[in-house]
């Protein structure tokens, strides 16, 4: 196991500990986790599958099978573009081929500065309002490739003030 410093072991020690009398404690433990560090490094499933005999390989399992887990730290801004098939066909995939190019990145990835991170999304729900790309819980309607540039450059004027 890959050494995390004391503060996380005592932090994360904590987190199980809250839901020990639970049955199935391993969706809490996790989500708590996630909120605390932003994401669920492999050497912090192997603290947990230490601290409640749930097999490391299972933990991985639940940390890569539902999307709102991440093995990465993720970006100060996350972004999403919904890739639903409403947003699809209005034009969504060429929104998040605009991300890519100016960012540099793929969906899943963080850009180099830290500051963004690409998610594609399969359907937000926002089909009236497609397509549709999210940040940090902000929902931009109808997003035109002509827009994205300006989207970007908005978050990166925030960073220099």
């Amino acid at each position: 196991m890959a050494r995390l410093k004391s503060e996380a072991v005592k932090q994360i020690t904590e987190i199980v500990n809250r839901y020990k009398d639970e049955g199935t404690p391993l969706m809490m433990i996790l989500s708590d986790i996630q909120k605390e560090y932003g994401y669920i490094p492999l050497e912090v499933q192997e603290l947990v599958s230490l601290l409640t005999g749930i097999p490391t390989s299972e933990i991985y399992g639940v940390v890569t099978f539902y999307s709102f887990f991440s093995l990465t730290p993720k970006g100060k801004y996350v972004i999403g573009v919904c890739l639903g098939t409403a947003c699809y066909v209005k034009g969504s995939q060429l929104v998040l081929d605009k991300f890519e190019e100016l960012l540099k990145i793929k969906p899943g990835e963080t850009s180099e500065d830290g500051l963004f991170t690409l998610d594609a999304l399969r359907c937000v729900g926002a089909c009236a309002i497609a397509p549709a790309v999210s940040i940090n819980g902000k929902v931009y309607p109808m997003v035109q490739v002509s827009q994205v540039e300006n989207i970007i450059k908005e978050y990166r004027s925030r960073e220099a003030q």
